[in-house]
C-alpha cells in the first residue's frame, strides 16, 4: 500500500516543476431539462488535452496559461465550441442542446473511448435506444439488454437473471443510485426490476473492476436514476398488454430543484378476475408486481448539491382454494433509498457522500384450517460512503474514498401454529456482520501512448453477534449443542489486499492493445437449491465455516475502430480463478435450516473460467448493431460433490452468439430485430433405472454430465411514431410553420421467438406402464415456456 502511494505522489509531484497552470472546471448539463451529461467531453484544441465529466456533470481540466479553442460534445447533442482565455481559474458551465437520438444502440462516452480509454469489458448503454429494441411481452427490460453482450449469459428462457465470464448470480454487484439490489427480478425472474422510463443510463463493468468498486467477484452495473426536469413538467407512460406504467417529473424550483416520482403496475390479476366466478375454488387468486422510484435533488450552489432517491417495488402472489380451505400468500421485493451530497472543496477536488438503505425480503405464508405456516428471509444493509475525486492535471484522474456497511441477514426463519398452539420451530435467526474498505486509483497518461489505471482496494469484514452456533454432538450425532455469542462479539474477521491494474497501449489512433489484472473478496454469498435464482434464495455472510469468495482475473483485448469510429471490433480473452465458492451439500432440503445454521449444509469448492469474446458493433447511421460471440468453458471442483471430479457449472456455455440490429427508415419508423444462439444448459439427469424390492431407482452419471439442446430464437420489433409537429399560423406574418407537438406518441410492436422455437426450459424423466408386466417406458421429456408471443404498447409523453 505504501509503495502504490509513494508511486502515486511521485507521479504527481512532477507537475511542480512546469509552467504555471490554471484550470477550468464547470458542469455539463442538457440545456433542455438539466439533466448533467456523465462522460461528456470538453477538449481544449491547441494544447491536444481534454478530460470528460463525472457522473455529476462535473469536469476539470488544467491547462498552461493561454487562450484556448475549447469544445464540448456529448453523443446525440449539438457541440459547442469557446474560446477561453485562462490567464485564471475560471468557472465554465456549459449547456448542450439534445438531437433526436438515431445515430447509437449502445455508446462510450466517446467514439473513440472503445480504443483510448483503459478499461476493458466496459459497455455504457443508452436507455432511449433500449427502448427501440424487441422487448419481451412488451416490456422494456434493461437486464435482457446487457444479455445480447458478449461474455453475458442469460439464466434461461425469457429470464432477467444473467451471469458474467462463468460468475454466479450472486457474482454480480447490481447499483441503482449506489444502492445494492439483491434481487433484480420479478415474476420469478421473467422481468427486471427496473423500470426504463425512471433510468437515466447504466455501466456494465465485466473486466477489470475499478478499485472503487467492491465486493463481488464478477461485475458491477451501475444504474443511475434520472434526476429530473429542472425547466418544466412533463409526462411520459405507456400501456401494455400486461403493464402500465406513468412517470411525472417536474422543476420544484426552475434550474434549482427537480422531481421525479415512476410507478408501474402488472394487472394480470385484473384482467383475469372476470374469468373467475365468485364459486370457483380458486377465486381470489392472482399475481402482481408493482415498481416506485422517487427522486428529488437541490442544488443549493454549483459547490453543494443534495440527492434523496428511493425504490420499493413488490411480488405479490395469492393462492386461494376455498373448497379445501387452503389459502397461500407470497410477497417478496426491494426497498432501496439514496441521500447523496455532492461537495465541490475547489476546481480540482470533488466529494460525493452517501448514505444508503437496502432491504430485500421474502415471505411464505400458508394456512389451512385453523393451521398457519410462515417462512421468512432476507437482507437489509446500511450504508455510509464517501468519494473523492481529484483532477491534478489532464494526464491525472485520482479517486479515492471509504465505505462502511452494517449487514442484518435473516437467512430462513420459520413459525407455524394450530388455533392457539404455537409450535417450537426454533427462533428467528439472524446474522450480523460488519463489511468496511478503503481505496485509492490513479488513472493516468504514462507517455503519450500509453495510459494505465493503478488502484488498489482494502476491504475488512467481520461476522459478529448476537449469534448461536449449532454444532452436532460428536459423541451423539442426534444431540445438537448450541454456543451464544452476545452483541458486539466477534465471531470471525476476515481482511484482504485487492490490487487493480489495466494498460492501454496505443498502436495508432484507431488501434490499441489492453491488458487488465483484478484480484477481488466477495463477503456474502447466495445459497441456491435450484437450477435458476429463486426469490427463496438464501443470503449470508462470511462465517468461522464460510471463507469469502476469492478471484483472480487477467485479461488481454485488441481494440479497432474503422472510418472515423462508424465500426468498432474488440477481441478480448480471460482467464478467472475462484476459490472457496459454495454449494449445497447433496440432499439438502430446506427444511433441514429449522433450529440449524444454513452454513451447516455447505460444501466449498474452486472453480475457473476461461474465453474469448468477438465484438463488432456499427455505431452511426440508419442502421446500427452489433455482433457478439463468446466461446467459454467454465468448471467446478468440490470434494465432496461428483466423488471430486471437476465437473461444467450449471451456466457453462461453449457458444454464445448475439446479434442486434436497429433500421430508421424514416422519421415514422423504426424498425428492430435481435438474434441468438447458446449452446444448452449443462444439467444431471438419470442415465439408467433398476427395480429394488418394488420400487424403481435411478442411476445417474457425472453432475451436469449432459445438455439440453441448444438455445435460439429470434425477435422483431417495430416502432410507429406520430408526427412530431404540426402546422401553425405565426400571428403577424400570416405565415404557416412547423411546431413541435406538446403531446408525443408511438405505437411500440414486437414478436417473441419470431419462429416459435420450442426452447427448453428444464427437462424431466417419465415413467408409463408397469415393470412387472413388460409395458414399462421411461423417457426424458421437455417443459418449454414461450410459444411465438407478439405485443403491443402504446408509449406517450407530454
Amino acid at each position: 500500500m505504501k509503495s502504490v502511494l509513494l508511486c502515486l505522489m511521485v507521479m504527481l509531484s512532477l507537475q511542480g516543476f512546469s509552467q504555471k497552470t490554471f484550470t477550468l472546471s464547470g458542469y455539463i448539463k442538457d440545456k433542455s431539462n438539466g439533466e448533467f451529461l456523465f462522460g461528456a467531453g470538453i477538449y481544449a484544441l491547441e494544447a491536444e488535452k481534454g478530460t470528460r465529466a463525472n457522473e455529476y456533470g462535473f469536469y476539470s481540466l488544467t491547462l498552461p496559461a493561454g487562450i484556448y479553442k475549447v469544445v464540448a460534445k456529448y453523443p446525440g447533442y449539438t457541440s459547442q465550441s469557446f474560446e477561453v482565455d485562462l490567464n485564471e481559474d475560471i468557472r465554465l458551465n456549459i449547456d448542450l442542446l439534445s438531437e433526436d437520438l438515431q445515430d447509437l444502440v449502445i455508446k462510450d462516452e466517446r467514439g473513440d473511448e472503445n480504443t483510448k480509454g483503459t478499461g476493458m469489458g466496459t459497455v455504457k448503454i443508452d436507455i432511449g435506444q433500449v427502448k427501440k429494441l424487441p422487448a419481451f411481452m412488451g416490456e422494456v427490460d434493461i437486464l435482457k439488454t446487457i444479455q445480447f453482450l458478449p461474455g453475458v449469459q442469460s439464466a434461461g428462457e425469457g429470464s432477467s437473471g444473467f451471469y458474467v465470464r462463468g460468475g454466479g448470480p450472486d457474482q454480480n454487484l447490481i447499483l441503482l443510485d449506489e444502492a445494492v439490489v439483491y434481487n433484480a427480478s420479478h415474476l420469478f425472474g421473467f422481468f427486471s426490476v427496473f423500470n426504463a422510463d425512471a433510468i437515466s443510463n447504466m455501466e456494465i463493468v465485466k473486466g477489470g473492476m475499478p478499485a472503487n468498486y467492491g465486493g463481488r467477484l464478477a461485475s458491477v452495473l451501475d444504474i443511475k436514476m434520472k434526476e429530473g426536469n429542472y425547466q418544466k413538467y412533463q409526462v411520459d407512460g405507456g400501456i401494455g398488454l400486461i403493464s402500465s406504467r406513468l412517470t411525472v417529473q417536474g422543476p420544484l424550483k426552475k434550474d434549482t430543484s427537480s422531481f421525479i416520482i415512476s410507478g408501474r403496475r402488472t394487472y394480470i390479476d385484473l384482467l383475469m378476475k372476470p374469468f373467475i366466478s365468485d364459486t370457483s375454488p380458486f377465486a381470489g387468486s392472482g399475481y402482481y408486481f408493482y415498481d416506485l422510484n422517487t427522486k428529488f435533488n437541490y442544488r443549493f450552489s454549483d459547490k453543494d448539491r443534495l440527492y434523496l432517491s428511493g425504490y420499493f417495488g413488490r411480488d405479490v402472489f395469492n393462492y386461494n382454494n376455498e373448497g379445501g380451505g387452503f389459502n397461500v400468500r407470497i410477497p417478496w421485493g426491494n426497498a432501496t433509498g439514496s441521500l447523496r451530497w455532492n461537495h465541490l472543496f475547489n476546481d480540482k477536488l470533488f466529494m460525493n457522500t452517501t448514505a444508503i438503505f437496502s432491504d430485500y425480503k421474502f415471505e411464505f405464508q400458508a394456512e389451512q384450517s385453523q393451521f398457519e405456516f410462515k417462512l421468512l428471509s432476507g437482507i437489509r444493509d446500511y450504508n455510509l460512503k464517501t468519494d473523492f475525486t481529484y483532477y491534478p492535471s489532464p494526464r491525472h484522474n485520482v479517486k479515492f474514498g471509504a465505505n462502511y456497511t452494517y449487514h442484518i441477514f435473516t437467512p430462513s426463519s420459520t413459525s407455524a401454529k394450530s388455533g392457539d398452539v404455537v409450535f417450537d420451530v426454533g427462533d428467528i435467526t439472524k446474522m450480523y456482520a460488519n463489511e468496511a474498505a478503503i481505496y485509492i486509483t490513479d488513472d493516468f497518461d504514462l507517455t503519450e501512448r500509453i495510459r494505465m489505471n493503478i488502484g488498489y482496494r482494502h476491504s475488512l469484514f467481520q461476522h459478529i453477534g448476537p449469534f448461536t452456533r449449532y454444532q452436532q454432538d460428536t459423541i451423539n450425532p442426534n444431540q445438537t449443542n448450541e454456543i451464544k455469542y452476545n452483541r458486539g462479539d466477534v465471531l470471525k474477521t476476515y481482511q484482504g489486499p485487492e490490487p487493480r491494474f489495466s494498460m492501454r497501449y496505443s498502436i495508432n489512433d484507431s488501434t490499441s492493445i489492453k491488458f487488465g489484472a483484478v484480484h477481488n473478496y466477495q463477503y456474502v454469498h447466495l445459497a441456491s437449491s435450484s437450477s435458476v435464482s429463486l426469490p427463496t434464495d438464501v443470503w449470508f455472510p462470511s462465517s468461522d465455516i464460510v471463507k469469502p469468495q476469492i478471484n483472480t482475473q487477467v485479461s488481454l483485448g485488441f481494440f479497432k475502430n474503422f472510418k472515423n469510429n462508424m465500426f468498432e471490433a474488440s477481441v478480448e480473452v480471460y482467464y478467472k480463478d475462484m476459490k472457496n465458492l459454495i454449494e449445497y451439500e447433496d440432499g439438502f432440503e430446506p427444511s433441514d435450516n429449522v433450529n440449524d445454521n444454513v452454513d451447516n449444509h455447505l460444501v466449498f469448492g474452486v472453480g475457473n473460467s476461461y474465453g474469448a469474446e468477438f465484438f463488432f458493433k456499427k455505431r452511426l447511421g440508419k442502421l446500427t448493431g452489433w455482433l457478439g460471440y463468446t466461446w467459454s468453458k467454465t468448471t467446478r471442483q468440490f470434494d465432496e460433490i461428483n466423488e471430486g471430479r471437476k465437473f461444467p457449472a450449471k451456466y457453462d456455455r461453449r457458444h454464445d452468439l448475439s446479434i442486434v440490429g436497429s433500421y430508421e427508415l424514416n422519421d415514422r419508423w423504426t424498425f428492430g430485430a435481435a438474434f441468438v444462439y447458446a449452446t444448452g444448459n449443462a444439467i444431471t439427469l438419470a442415465q439408467g433405472f433398476y427395480l429394488y424390492e418394488g420400487n424403481l431407482n435411478y442411476e445417474y452419471g457425472d453432475r451436469n454430465s449432459l445438455r439440453m439442446i441448444p438455445y435460439h430464437r429470434a425477435d422483431i420489433s417495430a416502432t410507429l411514431y406520430g408526427k412530431k409537429t404540426k402546422q401553425v399560423q405565426d400571428p403577424d406574418s400570416g405565415e404557416m410553420r412547423e411546431e413541435k407537438k406538446k403531446f408525443q406518441s408511438n405505437w411500440a410492436f414486437s414478436v417473441y421467438n419470431l419462429y416459435n422455437r420450442a426452447n427448453p426450459y428444464f427437462l424431466y424423466i417419465d415413467t408409463e406402464g408397469d415393470f412387472n408386466q413388460g409395458t414399462l417406458n421411461v423417457s426424458g421429456k421437455q417443459v418449454s415456456l414461450f410459444p411465438i408471443l407478439p405485443s403491443v404498447t402504446w408509449n406517450f409523453n407530454f
